[in-house]
């Protein structure tokens, strides 16, 4: 069992440590606001070797509206979480090395083969957490995203 850490993603940087721990064949489950392609990006070394993720979004989140059809009078553009699968405001720089669409496409096939997503339908608040078991169970808390600025890659607010 690891003792407790605390991780400000300048000295201790959460990605370094995942990098670390993450082994083939463990098992992640993540509960987070956000899921960005970067953050898989990152940690592809780890994350290809992983038997399975299992990831949750923390609020309603690719889920179509219940809403009654009525005539919109304006348009409401889609949520920041969706759209945060494809970089969030941090990831900029990454956006720009126009390498998104072979990012795209290899963390579109790691997750056909190991991810499955659910997201949070309740009401309830789910704090965000990253779980992996393997040899050894270690868990990442709180955890907002899973982004390259939640990893501690980029810098965040």
């Amino acid at each position: 069992m690891r003792m407790p850490e605390l991780f400000d993603n300048t000295k201790n940087v959460v990605k370094d440590d995942l990098a670390q721990t993450i082994k083939k064949g463990d098992r992640l489950s993540i509960a987070a606001a956000c899921f960005s392609i970067y953050a898989y990006s990152v940690l592809k070394e780890q994350l290809d070797a992983i038997d399975e993720l299992r990831f949750i979004f923390t609020a309603p989140t690719f889920l179509k509206e219940k809403a009654p059809k009525e005539k919109r009078e304006f348009y409401i553009p889609r949520l920041g979480r969706e759209r945060s699968l494809y970089g969030t405001a941090f990831e900029v720089k990454l956006r720009n090395e126009l390498t998104q669409k072979a990012v795209a496409r290899e963390c579109a096939d790691w997750i056909r083969n190991k991810v499955r997503f659910r997201s949070n339908r309740t009401g309830d608040t789910i704090p965000g957490f990253m779980n992996i078991n393997g040899t050894d169970a270690v868990t990442y808390m709180p955890l907002s995203g899973f982004t390259t600025a939640d990893i501690g890659c980029e810098r965040g607010l």
